[in-house]
């Protein structure tokens, strides 16, 4: 069983920045894959990026703005958000998988946070 709980959301003005966590239970946490997903309102929760075995994989929305990384010592996940625009606004959810699926289909991801809020305004 692994739990994930998110942090760092917050409301910001278009082009800041938010860095959010996901810190994770379990000691194989380095053996998983981990995303970011996020949904808005009225909206399908949607692929953000995810990593797997020090490969990185960004949804062409985010690419070149955003930055997904580990920490397996703390086993922690980030999401460096940059040039924020008010289309980023949604709750966003980290993800956890232990069969190494690292894609954008949020069905086969094992484990979810309980979200966190991240709102831009214009």
């Amino acid at each position: 069983q692994v739990q994930l709980v998110e942090s760092g959301g917050g409301l910001v003005q278009a082009g800041g920045s938010l860095r959010l966590s996901c810190a994770a239970s379990g000691r194989t946490f380095s053996s998983y894959s981990m995303g970011w997903f996020r949904q808005a309102p009225g909206k399908e929760r949607e692929f953000v990026a995810s990593l797997r075995r020090g490969a990185t994989y960004y949804a062409d929305s985010v690419k070149g703005r955003f930055t997904i990384s580990r920490d397996n010592a703390k086993n922690t996940i980030y999401l460096q958000m940059n040039s924020l625009q008010p289309e980023d606004t949604a709750v966003y959810y980290c993800a956890a998988d232990g069969s190494y699926y690292a894609g954008g289909d949020p069905s086969r991801w094992d484990y979810w946070g309980q979200g966190t809020q991240v709102t831009v305004s214009s």
